[in-house]
């Protein structure tokens, strides 16, 4: 099954962060085209455009998109992740990608930042490792950040699947864990809870 991230607000619309169909070949990492050729886009599997949504196959940043475009007409299936959890827990998980040891802001406050990034598309440039779409619903969940510029690196999750945590998935699986609760954003103590206005007016500028 696909994987995505995003934050649901109900009345069957999620909000999302997507790298869109119009990037540039140029500017793509090498991972970035291995995933856009394995991964469909969020509502890429409509012949026509969806009468609720239209056509966003090009559009690109943070976007509204109704339950089944986001689930890519049922290629991918629904998985809430877990925050709170503790070390022990994260490290129990058989996968990655489901579960943060930090703590879960109340609904109203994660719905207002999901929706201010929306209306301003304030969440900077998509990139597969430094800034996703996973990145995106940490942290509209947590409003946590990692590192000095409020920019790129804002979770750390995705950095899971760069060549070293891939090369021990692959021959050390206990070095593998170690390894994702190391880039935790709940872990790193270069994580700060950053303002929903002050990211946006930070992204602006770059």
């Amino acid at each position: 099954m696909i994987h995505g991230s995003g934050i649901y607000i109900g009345d069957e619309k999620v909000i999302h962060f997507n790298g869109g169909g119009g990037q540039k070949t140029g500017t793509q990492t090498f991972l970035d085209k291995i995933t856009n050729r394995l991964v469909l886009k969020h509502g890429g599997n409509h012949k026509q455009p969806c009468p609720k949504c239209g056509d966003q196959s090009n559009l690109e940043g943070v976007i509204s998109s109704c339950l089944d475009c986001f689930l890519a007409g049922g290629n991918m299936c629904i998985y809430l992740f877990e925050y709170s959890v503790s070390p022990a827990v994260f490290l129990s998980k058989p996968r990655r990608g489901t579960c943060t040891t930090a703590p879960s802001d109340p609904c109203d406050v994660v719905f207002y930042r999901a929706k201010i990034l929306l209306l301003l598309n304030g969440f900077g440039a998509y990139h597969v490792l430094e800034n996703n779409c996973e990145d995106f619903a940490i942290y509209c969940k947590t409003s946590l950040l990692v590192g000095k510029n409020d920019v790129l690196g804002r979770g750390g999750q995705a950095h899971v699947v760069s060549v070293v945590g891939f090369i021990s998935q692959l021959f050390n699986p206990i070095l593998s864990k170690a390894f994702s609760l190391t880039a935790d954003v709940g872990v790193k103590k270069d994580a700060m809870k950053v303002p929903v206005e002050r990211l946006v007016a930070r992204s602006k500028k770059t």
